[in-house]
């Protein structure tokens, strides 16, 4: 712990010590706005701890899919069970991989069949604008399942022409599995990404393709993503928009969910989304309806070339409904609107089942005397199968000094048991729990925040108390897990964040940030039960990176150390190397430069050293 202690503080004692050259910073402050459901807000006012990565930062970073990605924003903890974008848990600030909301657009992306799908989405990286991690209480804004907070994915729009391509291809160069062939483990992929822009019309296209043969025995996989959204402007108080996407992912599943003895198998995931929604201005009244849909099948087959034997097929459907609108007035904003979520599944050994789940809310945001910053609210919601809940929720934040920022939150949230949850019934391995009731959370926390246009920092603390909270245990060895609710789960949590960019003289260009994340949860009694997921619940998380570029040159660096409850600390050491030639950039990715052996989830042993060669162009 000590030395990576230490590599943090010498990034930042380096970075000082160049900034003491008192440099010039030419950046604009941009501003940015937070995209919430029914009201936006400027990051300036923002009321809670919102983290955002840029178009900008996504490009540094040595990565090639949303679950690389979001494993260097603090407090985000993803747990791949393999690479190249097969499968990955998503949580933040040690809650589970159900207690997170994904949002593609504002769209909710909830699984009911499970959350191990929630990030099989059809949203190839080129195509991402920014995305926005809202941490803490939010069901207050976006109801069920967002316990822990919210990442929500904003997809470019532009109204200039472009076309952009990126192909890249790697290798950790270790030999097959002699079961598997001769040569090397290798991988790769493509996206092209295009939009055709005027004042009146966007249409944004965008198609990627990853093929690996894997890192170890029966871990190949494939995947398609397909992605289109569509905005008309008709004037400038209305506008429609469409979206869609397919995403096709297969994998070979070793070690995914019943391991050992799920070595030879495979899964099939797609999933197909649609959205259609209009924006209309009233006056000071925005309304805003919109219907989608997500579809999911899910396929998997615990003996690949048997399919026989121990195959699962789920069918899942979700359709949802909403309305939502806000009101200016001279007291400040208010939020309104309702929601309707249809859910049904058919499955070989789940079975079929449906729920529906509604709710309707209300929030209001003031400023007063130009420094203290409130948003509050209500969410009321039904579920066909849980019945009636209430989530309120207050944000405040007080300016006390230009650059100062402190900032308080308090709200409640639920999570929905999944069909999984509820009906599983996949011996030996796994069986649900019909008698399973949600889970209900109170979060408080607060931070302080210095930000300037060369430097930001904050620092902070959360609770989080759960009652029914929901793991998945059993007995021995010779069991099938299953799940139960616990009486209470609290955790507490601090976290520290510091990052700075700045032109160190004529074109040469410094920055870097360090993020520190503790988490200590309630130790809890099992009773003698075994834990599905104790383990690999996150305790310590540092990351510290530096982003270095001089004209057509740049180089990031990033580092993450983290300790997860009763396991072993893994160091991951990461760097990408780029050369923009006019339209072109070649870049190279080196993952995991010290080796390091590691699980982040199952009993998959993530990808050892692995190098990575790519090209970019853009065409205006």
């Amino acid at each position: 712990m000590k030395k990576h202690i230490l590599f943090s503080i010498t990034i930042v004692f380096l970075a000082f010590i160049t900034n003491a050259q008192e440099p010039q910073d030419t950046t604009q402050l941009e501003e940015i706005t937070i995209h919430g459901n029914r009201i936006t807000t400027p990051i300036k006012e923002a009321t809670n701890d919102i983290q955002i990565l840029t178009s900008e930062q996504i490009k540094q970073l040595p990565v090639q899919t949303i679950n690389e990605l979001l494993a260097f924003v603090g407090g985000v903890d993803i747990r791949q069970r393999g690479p190249f974008g097969t499968q990955a848990d998503i949580s933040l600030d040690g809650g589970t991989f159900e207690e997170t909301l994904i949002l593609l657009n504002g769209i909710k992306l909830i699984n009911s069949q499970t959350a191990h799908n929630m990030l099989n989405l059809p949203i190839p990286l080129e195509a991402i604008d920014r995305i926005e991690i809202i941490r803490g209480a939010a069901s207050r804004i976006y109801g069920i399942n967002a316990i822990t907070g919210v990442v929500n994915i904003i997809t470019k729009s532009s109204e200039k022409s472009f076309v952009e391509t990126n192909i890249y291809a790697g290798s950790g160069f270790q030999n097959q599995d002699p079961a598997e062939g001769k040569g090397m483990y290798v991988g790769g992929g493509v996206e092209v990404t295009g939009n055709v822009g005027t004042e009146k019309q966007q249409h944004l296209f965008s198609v990627g393709q990853t093929m690996t043969n894997g890192q170890r025995y029966n871990s190949a996989g494939q995947q398609t993503q397909l992605f289109y959204l569509g905005n008309v402007n008709f004037n400038s108080k209305h506008s429609l928009q469409l979206l869609g996407g397919y995403n096709h992912n297969s994998f070979g599943a070793n070690g995914y969910y019943a391991a050992p003895g799920d070595i030879n198998s495979m899964e099939i995931v797609e999933t197909a989304l649609v959205s259609l929604s209009s924006k209309h201005q009233f006056g000071k009244f925005t309304l805003s309806p919109r219907i989608s849909n997500r579809y999911d099948e899910d396929d998997y087959r615990y003996i690949k070339d048997k399919p026989t034997i121990g195959r699962s097929k789920h069918y899942t459907n979700a359709l949802m409904v909403e309305a939502n609108g806000s009101l200016k007035i001279k007291i400040g904003e208010f939020g309104l609107g309702w929601e309707s979520r249809f859910e049904m599944i058919n499955s070989t050994n789940i079975g079929t089942h449906d729920r529906n789940n509604h709710g309707i809310y209300v929030e209001y945001k003031g400023v007063f005397w130009n420094k203290l910053y409130a948003n509050t609210g209500v969410y009321v919601n039904y579920n066909s199968s849980f019945g009636w809940q209430v989530y309120p929720g207050v944000d405040l934040a007080y300016r006390f000094l230009p650059h100062w920022k402190i900032i308080a939150n308090a709200g409640s949230g639920q999570r929905i048991p999944s069909f999984t949850d509820l009906y599983l019934n996949q011996l030996p391995g796994n069986i649900g729990n019909p008698l399973l009731m949600p889970e209900n959370a109170w979060n408080f926390g607060g931070h302080i925040q210095y930000a300037t246009q060369k430097i930001t920092a904050e620092i902070g603390y959360f609770y989080r108390d759960i009652t029914s909270f929901i793991d998945w245990v059993r007995d021995s060895i010779t069991q099938p897990y299953s799940p139960i609710n616990y009486g209470h789960m609290n955790i507490h949590g601090v976290f520290a964040r510091i990052q700075q960019s700045f032109v160190i003289k004529n074109d040469h260009k410094l920055g870097y940030f360090i993020r520190y994340n503790y988490l200590q949860p309630s130790q809890r009694s099992l009773n003698g039960k075994i834990s599905k997921y104790v383990l690999e619940s996150l305790k310590h998380q540092l990351m510290a990176g530096v982003h270095y570029s001089y004209k057509f040159f740049s180089l990031q660096v990033t580092n993450r150390w983290i300790e997860r409850e009763l396991n072993t600390p893994y160091n991951v050491l990461d760097a990408r190397v780029a050369f923009q030639i006019k339209s072109f950039q070649i870049y190279a990715d080196a993952s995991n430069l010290l080796n390091s052996n590691y699980i982040e989830a199952g009993a998959v042993p993530m990808p050892t050293r692995w190098f990575k060669l790519g090209l970019k162009y853009r065409w205006k």
